[in-house]
């Protein structure tokens, strides 16, 4: 299949886990059954190295050995097909299109594929055909109103087609993506520029017409935008950085006239000039940062040092949406604070599991969203052992 012409590099390469030295026949077919998610499916790369001397089926077998991450994917996964309409949404309560581009991009991110065979692969290709139905967007290509989501779905959806650009199973289907992600784009381009007070400058709102802003809103546009510039759509790089200084304002900690926080550890908060950070926006903060590039920047490193001291709560307010951030930003700050926050996170996610392979949050706010929603989240969390999402990777 021929990749849409946009499709950047690092998109085309997706990394798999590592499979070490084996022959290039095991090897693939190693590849193959991770990215198609099937279940017992290493056999097939044992019987594939018949003949050869240099790799024992013993040995293929550890590399693929299943632990309890990859089995709970696999019964979240199993879920979340049991939830897809005949029309391809899948969900279980409200913001239909929203909800199945989470959908999508938790399988994507333990690595299923539209053009796959496999069950998981035909449920993602019906979820992706329902959201690029004409009907879920209007003639802008605003998002947000036809499922009630606003701009929280806008830049979600965004986000999740940015991630599957090129990934369609037919040359017509990826220029329809592109279309939708750079009129998406355009939406949350205008949205940015929008007339506001100078704290709420480089930060989007509930509408695009918003003239304040919050970083739960803004996280999700930022995050498309990266995704859309590494896609070669048209990004100006002024968007990204006039968001990073929104990113700024937001740190609980004033900075000196250096640009330096006079906390070491700090957090971000919910909206600008506040000094009251939280779990959630911290997490947030925190992944957008290193997504923009700045990796070295004392707030990145004040907000991870801040994430040690105030781990992820199951019952607290918005679990599943911090611990998602939580899991992906200090993945990406490595060393300790990544070791720290898998083993958290597995620890608190994986006992919270339901019998049916779903997650439905304690706390009423995101209970309410329902196991979809939940599940989605979980999954992003957990995978971040595949990084096979391009934004998430290093």
């Amino acid at each position: 299949m021929n990749r849409h012409p946009q499709k950047s590099q690092h998109q085309q390469q997706r990394p798999v886990k590592s499979v070490g030295m084996l022959p290039g026949t095991v090897a693939a077919s190693l590849v193959m059954c991770l990215c198609q998610g099937q279940a017992g499916a290493w056999q097939a790369a044992v019987d594939t190295s018949a003949g050869s001397t240099s790799t024992a089926p013993s040995e293929v077998a550890a590399v693929f050995q299943k632990d309890e991450v990859d089995l709970a994917m696999d019964r979240a996964i199993a879920w979340l097909q049991l939830k897809q309409r005949e029309d391809g949404a899948i969900l279980d309560r409200s913001h239909d299109t929203t909800m199945t581009a989470l959908a999508i991009m938790s399988m994507a991110s333990v690595g299923v594929q539209p053009g796959s065979s496999t069950p998981a692969g035909q449920s993602m290709q019906r979820a992706l055909t329902f959201v690029l139905k004409d009907d879920r967007v209007d003639a802008n290509g605003y998002f947000g109103d036809r499922d009630g989501s606003r701009m929280y779905g806008h830049g979600i959806i965004t986000l999740m087609l940015t991630e599957m650009l090129g990934m369609g199973v037919s040359e017509e289907q990826d220029t329809l993506i592109h279309d939708r992600c750079q009129k998406a784009i355009e939406v949350i381009l205008s949205s940015q520029k929008t007339r506001k007070p100078v704290q709420a400058r480089g930060g989007w709102r509930y509408t695009p017409a918003a003239a304040d802003a919050d970083l739960s809103v803004s996280v999700w546009q930022l995050m498309a935008l990266r995704s859309a510039k590494n896609d070669g759509l048209n990004v100006p790089a002024s968007a990204i950085s006039d968001a990073v200084e929104y990113l700024k304002r937001s740190y609980a900690s004033p900075l000196d006239r250096n640009g330096l926080p006079e906390k070491k550890a700090s957090g971000f908060c919910y909206e600008p000039n506040r000094s009251n950070p939280t779990f959630t926006m911290t997490a947030a903060g925190l992944l957008a940062m290193q997504v923009c590039g700045e990796y070295d920047s004392p707030l990145t490193i004040g907000a991870a040092d801040w994430l040690l001291e105030h781990p992820p709560q199951w019952k607290e307010r918005f679990s599943s949406y911090g611990t998602y951030y939580y899991a992906q930003g200090m993945y990406q700050r490595g060393g300790e604070h990544a070791e720290t926050a898998r083993q958290l996170v597995q620890e608190m996610l994986l006992p919270k599991q339901a019998a049916d392979g779903s997650w439905l949050a304690e706390n009423g706010e995101e209970r309410n969203h329902g196991a979809v929603y939940c599940t989605a989240m979980a999954i992003l969390s957990l995978s971040v052992k595949y990084h096979f999402l391009p934004i998430y990777q290093k």
